[in-house]
């Protein structure tokens, strides 16, 4: 009788573990897929540009078909399929946004891609808050440390992604090439069926919502934060494949340029971390986003080799802020509601993602790429003093 009452919580415990382990799986490689489709179409921009006629704040437009429709729906998403177990909403939203990269490579002109990226942006809302849920449901109240690995994963999908499909365009014409990114979708989400955990144990969901620290005003000031920072990106990625063309590169070069750029973005989700611990949250904000500022600034007076040189460097810090706001969701979350306060964090920064590019294009378009590039290093810097601004509890 002894011993059976040891072993049976022991069994318990060990499949409690497995379930965990296989639901952060599941959630890291749909988050991995889904972001290389989101930054794998920079590499596609200036052969659209090219091929359709596009100014910059047309083709800023354009994505914004996909990061408008991916921020805007955070939340109905959420709403709508909360009722639906995590494991076919995630499979749910990457047979989706696979079926909408295969509508673009139906040869069937301007139109065909804009539907194509307005579904593809569908499946990739249901994705974030959804796996995000998914995972603190399995973790409770210590899922802070694998959200911080679900974060990275995404940063893995964005250095490969966007290289693989550099490494194709030389090769195939761009539609090809996104049935080939349509047929990796719909192969992971025959992998997602089975790894992804049916029911979530009891033992594992969250426990009763705790009373957030920051109330609705400290997250108000993370998600101004979290804006700011990712219009900072989303508009110097609009820029980089053109800056790198300036300089002499080539397509396949563009591709080297986005994976070293996410390469050390996916550093410096380790990086930033160590700083926020260091330095705590207003600190490391402000030495991430001025050294930003700096680095974008140096990319417009580097030669091709010293921009290639410079770009692991600025992926730290350009994409290292955004894991220090994102595992203070939690802590944050208003009433303790970490699903709600997942999809308006992500409403909020993807949706300034899409917008903030088209501000960028069409500056560029009246006065210059250059100062269009300053612009965004202008507005990292405007994050320092929001950031000294911000009285986090």
């Amino acid at each position: 009788m002894q011993m059976s009452a040891i072993t049976e919580p022991t069994a318990r415990q060990v499949a409690c573990a497995q379930e965990q382990r296989r639901g952060l799986m599941a959630a890291c490689l749909a988050h991995a897929l889904h972001d290389g489709y989101t930054d794998g179409l920079y590499a596609f921009l200036p052969i659209w540009q090219s091929q359709f006629g596009l100014s910059y704040a047309g083709l800023a437009i354009v994505r914004a078909l996909y990061f408008g429709t991916m921020g805007g729906l955070q939340v109905p998403a959420d709403h709508l399929l909360s009722g639906i177990s995590p494991r076919n909403t995630l499979v749910l939203s990457t047979l989706i946004a696979a079926g909408g990269l295969a509508v673009m490579a139906i040869p069937m002109g301007f139109a065909e891609l804009c539907c194509g990226l307005v579904l593809a942006g569908i499946g990739s809302s249901i994705q974030h808050p959804r796996a995000s849920q998914l995972i603190t449901e399995c973790y409770g109240n210590t899922a802070r440390r694998p959200l911080s690995i679900y974060n990275f994963s995404g940063d893995l999908g964005k250095a490969t992604l966007p290289a693989l499909i550099a490494l194709l365009l030389p090769v195939f014409a761009w539609r090809p090439v996104a049935g080939i990114l349509a047929l990796l979708g719909l192969a992971l989400s025959l992998v997602l069926i089975r790894l992804t955990p049916r029911h979530i144990a009891p033992a594992m969901v969250t426990s009763p919502h705790r009373q957030s620290r920051g109330g609705s005003t400290g997250f108000a000031w993370l998600l101004a934060i979290g804006a700011f920072d990712t219009a900072t990106r989303m508009g110097y990625l609009l820029f980089l494949p053109f800056l790198i063309h300036g300089c002499g590169g080539s397509s396949a070069t563009v591709g080297i340029a986005l994976a070293l750029l996410f390469a050390g973005g996916a550093l410096g989700k380790a990086t930033c971390g160590w700083l926020g611990d260091h330095l705590g949250i207003v600190g490391s904000v402000a030495a991430t986003e001025t050294t930003t500022s700096l680095l974008i600034i140096a990319t417009l007076f580097t030669p091709l080799s010293g921009t290639l040189m410079l770009l692991p460097l600025l992926g730290i810090v350009l994409n290292g802020t955004s894991s220090v706001l994102y595992g203070t969701v939690p802590e944050l979350a208003p009433d303790g509601n970490t699903g709600r306060a997942f999809a308006v964090f992500y409403t909020g920064v993807i949706g300034t993602g899409g917008l903030a590019p088209i501000a960028y294009g069409a500056l560029a378009d009246h006065v210059g790429r250059t100062t269009g590039q300053l612009a965004t290093a202008a507005t990292a810097l405007l994050i320092v003093p929001m950031g000294c601004d911000w009285d986090r509890p």
